[in-house]
């Protein structure tokens, strides 16, 4: 039997295209620490003049329950036109986007996201939990990062564990 605890969805964004490599350091030493759990990450970088970002996932970061990369590739291609990391994105993404919302990653946080995450910055995208906020928040405010994130209820986690499990 697999317990699935709340989770949650966290954006941190940077002001230059290396800051969220940086972060994963910071991350990994958190995790160890056992101040926070890492389900899934996946990084975004947007050097300046570029016309899209480069995104991998952090696979030496993932926990068991892991996203995968078909989440990632939906979440970015939605955000930034980009498929990649075994995603295809096409004509089901109006259908797909909604799925999304049921489980907490609605418009309105999407639209903050481009908005935010342009050339020249760079983002740490997390799924985590049972983090100690207070521990997390200063590691992370030391890197000058901005703090975006969506909480995903216990059933909204279920769902997209179920959606993106491969």
């Amino acid at each position: 039997m697999r317990i699935i605890m709340a989770g949650t969805l966290t954006v941190w964004k940077f002001n230059t295209d290396t800051g969220a490599d940086t972060a994963v350091e910071t991350l990994k030493n958190l995790q160890q620490q056992e101040l926070i759990t890492v389900h899934d990450a996946a990084v975004v970088r947007w050097a300046e003049g570029a016309k899209k970002p480069k995104t991998r996932q952090l696979n030496n970061l993932a926990g068991v329950g892991a996203l995968g990369g078909t989440f990632w590739g939906l979440l970015f291609g939605i955000l930034f036109f980009v498929p990649l990391l075994g995603a295809a994105i096409g004509a089901g993404i109006g259908a797909l986007s909604g799925s999304l919302s049921d489980v907490g990653i609605d418009d309105n946080f999407i639209n903050q996201l481009k908005e935010k995450i342009t050339p020249g910055t760079s983002a740490l995208f997390v799924l985590t939990s049972d983090a100690k906020m207070d521990r997390v928040h200063d590691e992370f405010k030391s890197l000058h990062a901005e703090l975006l994130s969506t909480n995903l209820s216990h059933d909204q986690e279920a769902a997209l564990r179920e959606a993106f499990a491969e």
